[in-house]
């Protein structure tokens, strides 16, 4: 006959030993799961990523989009953005002539995507924010030390281009690619703008002087060329007076129709006779 209190000592042994049983199953699979959590990361679109290891630093392979496996705590992934990301940099800066000169420069950057472990072992993750802002600066002084102020406004494609060109090549240097460059601000000091403004009002002012002069130049010439005119005509009329007396008398014949002309053509009455109508031409001699 078997004992009650034996029977009941081994069913709760049974259950715990189900409970452990199920515990240590639970704390298995957590552990298992965070073990793979570990081992593993992903890289988004549009990002790239190295590996650094505890006992050999950066890797030299760059891993692309996707899934990648890790040892735990040994590795753990260093992941970059290689999209271009546009920044501006202003600097202040002199020019040949010694004014100066603040310049903002537009840069669209991205890192060389093939050199990452080198950009890892010398640069970080703040690469952009290391040297952009120092090789813009370098390379604006540079340039913009070969042209005058004016030139810096008059000839700004230029300057740009060589900016560009500078640039590209000094960021190539540090493993950067550059896919553009462009000057968007040229402002000068107040005083040298005052002075600029101050000029062109001077400029404009001789302009309009010298236009003043040769409009008079050109009058007096009308004036003079309209008095030969009239004192030539004067002398026409006056030998065609002397060849032949009846010139005038036809002179006063058309202006008269031409008065009449006008007269009749008006909209109001006019009463006048023929001698204030100027058409007693007939000769008293």
């Amino acid at each position: 006959m078997s004992n009650p209190n034996f029977n009941k000592l081994f069913n709760q042994m049974s259950r715990q030993r189900g409970f452990f049983n199920s515990t240590g199953v639970l704390i298995s699979l957590g552990i298992l799961g965070y073990g793979i959590n570990q081992s593993l990361f992903n890289v988004d679109g549009g990002y790239r990523a190295v590996k650094f290891s505890r006992i050999g630093g950066v890797k030299d392979k760059v891993y692309g989009e996707g899934t990648h496996f890790v040892v735990p705590w040994f590795e753990y992934p260093i992941i970059y953005d290689v999209r271009a990301k546009p920044r501006n940099i202003a600097s202040l800066t002199g020019t040949k002539d010694l004014q100066m000169v603040n310049i903002t420069v537009r840069v669209l950057s991205r890192p060389n995507e093939h050199q990452l472990p080198t950009i890892a072992k010398t640069l970080g993750s703040d690469y952009d924010e290391r040297v952009l802002p120092s090789i813009v600066n370098e390379v604006l002084k540079s340039v913009v030390a070969q042209f005058n102020a004016s030139q810096i406004i008059t000839q700004r494609e230029k300057v740009s281009k060589m900016v560009k060109e500078h640039l590209m090549l000094r960021a190539s240097k540090f493993n950067l690619v550059l896919d553009d460059v462009s000057i968007t601000h040229v402002a000068f000091s107040p005083e040298f703008t005052h002075a600029v403004e101050a000029k062109q009002i001077a400029q404009q002012e001789a302009q309009r002087g010298f236009y003043i002069v040769d409009r008079a130049k050109q009058e007096k010439q009308s004036i003079i060329v309209k008095a030969e005119g009239e004192a030539k005509s004067a002398l026409l009329i006056g030998q065609a007076v002397n060849n032949n007396p009846g010139f005038l008398e036809l002179r006063k014949l058309e202006a008269a129709r031409e008065i009449a002309s006008l007269v009749s053509q008006s909209n109001n009455k006019i009463y006048v006779d023929a001698d204030t109508l100027l058409l007693n031409v007939k000769s008293k001699h």
